[in-house]
């Protein structure tokens, strides 16, 4: 059924505003990511492509400004009021469309929300809902420049909670976080890195023109490729293995570790295998070179494994169900030439993909992944060659996870020490101190760290 059609009770659940409300609710409920779920859904219910454009973009909108939809719906809700997580969703839901969707008209997002309100409650939650969304289009919602505490009003604008606001502005600087809170409400561009094994960057671009794409080469990484719309995975150069999925920023690691043909490579916490397969592409079978990867979970070293064989590098690749805190007897010291931790941590870098992130994690969050960074870290020192490299890397944009992780680890490894990471294009200008962070904002990215540890 398209979406323009009027619905009834009978036929509500199969709507593309029904199914985003469930999804926003079995997001906040039990902390699943929204990009899983939307994939899910889309293949589940068999949806249009109009439908299934238009479900996403109300999960992520509604995750994107949930903080500045609820600013202005505190004008017509009152705090004592007492109103059930998927009411608060269907109202959020409802003036996100009237506040950033322009197209849809105000008639047919108050007749959707009465009818999700009526099959989800009753009559009573569906006059509520009506009620509280005429009242909004009547008089309007309240201005953010009304709020005089500037922090306050760069969370409510940017929808940051409160306290992760005031760690930006401490770390880097109030002006810097407005750059930063406005670019995370930007549309996400798709990217691939090219394999080099299997064919040219060149190549590819000329391929998937030809396929109907409107691609670019990516001003960060010399192996990637840019689209503003499109999905790579349906492309027969991803089928072939002569693309794979990644963020530009990810693609500067396995650069930043100097790899050559002969090394023997640890990728301590490997999956799904991004990181894994580009350095893989570096080195030789013929020449001895190996990269190992390490996951704790067997499913996810199979998908390691997996990728290996779809991008031609598995000769070079063995994956193996392993933590990376407890290799002291798994291998020999001095074993490997160059070691990867791309450490678990808050993934906060990742927001505007994953805008759900940001009201998931707390304060409190930093120190206990700063203890599993350090103990990866002190694990796999003795496994590294005297001259090796090791590249510490996350996908946070936290001084905690990154700055004092890596400080840490050499006040208590005197043997090694700081050099530059190795990187190449305008990624050279966020070099500080020898340390590489990028925030979205630079480059419309991910957020990523990236440090290089030399064994002296």
């Amino acid at each position: 059924m398209s979406e323009e059609q009027p619905t009834g009770k009978r036929t509500i659940k199969k709507t593309s505003r029904f199914q985003a409300l469930q999804i926003l609710e079995k997001t906040e409920k039990s902390g699943s990511y929204s990009n899983l779920l939307l994939n899910e859904a889309i293949q589940k219910n068999n949806l249009t492509p109009a439908d299934a454009r238009l479900m996403t973009e109300l999960v992520y909108g509604v995750l994107q400004h949930k903080i500045t939809l609820d600013y202005y719906l505190s004008r017509f809700v009152k705090k004592k009021q007492k109103v059930d997580p998927w009411v608060s969703n269907l109202l959020r839901m409802s003036v996100y469309q009237m506040v950033y969707l322009e197209r849809i008209p105000s008639h047919a997002i108050l007749f959707e929300a009465v009818e999700i309100a009526k099959k989800r409650g009753h009559v009573g939650i569906s006059k509520f809902v009506n009620g509280i969304l005429r009242n909004a289009e009547r008089k309007g919602f309240p201005s953010v420049e009304d709020i005089e505490d500037p922090i306050e009003r760069l969370s409510v604008t940017y929808s940051l909670p409160k306290w992760l606001v005031e760690k930006f502005v401490y770390e880097i600087g109030y002006e810097e976080t407005e750059a930063l809170g406005e670019s995370l409400l930007m549309s996400s561009h798709s990217s691939a890195r090219v394999n080099r094994k299997l064919t040219t960057v060149q190549e590819a671009l000329d391929y998937m023109e030809e396929e109907g794409f409107y691609v670019r080469q990516s001003e960060l990484s010399t192996d990637g490729i840019v689209s503003d719309s499109g999905h790579f995975a349906s492309s027969e150069l991803f089928k072939n293995g002569k693309i794979t999925i990644q963020d530009e920023t990810s693609m500067l690691v396995a650069p930043a570790l100097q790899v050559e043909p002969h090394h023997q490579v640890l990728d301590a916490c490997a999956a799904p295998g991004g990181k894994t397969t580009h350095i893989a592409a570096y080195l030789s079978k013929e020449a001895g070179g190996k990269v190992t990867a390490l996951d704790l979970h067997k499913h996810k070293v199979k998908l390691i494994n997996k990728n290996a064989r779809r991008l031609q590098v598995d000769d070079v690749v063995e994956g193996l169900e392993q933590d990376a805190r407890k290799v002291k007897d798994v291998f020999e010291d001095e074993t490997f030439d160059r070691i990867l931790v791309d450490a678990p941590c808050s993934g906060l870098g990742l927001m505007r993909r994953k805008p759900d992130i940001k009201y998931t994690k707390r304060p409190e969050d930093f120190d206990q992944l700063h203890n599993i960074q350090m103990a990866i870290l002190n694990e796999v020192a003795p496994k590294l060659k005297s001259g090796g490299l090791l590249v510490y890397s996350t996908c946070t944009i936290i001084k905690e996870e990154n700055h004092q992780t890596v400080a840490a680890f050499l006040s208590q490894h005197p043997e090694f020490e700081k050099e530059d990471v190795f990187v190449e294009g305008p990624a050279k200008d966020c070099l500080e101190d020898n340390l590489l962070t990028i925030y979205p904002h630079h480059f419309d990215s991910d957020g990523f760290f990236i440090s290089a540890l030399r064994k002296k």
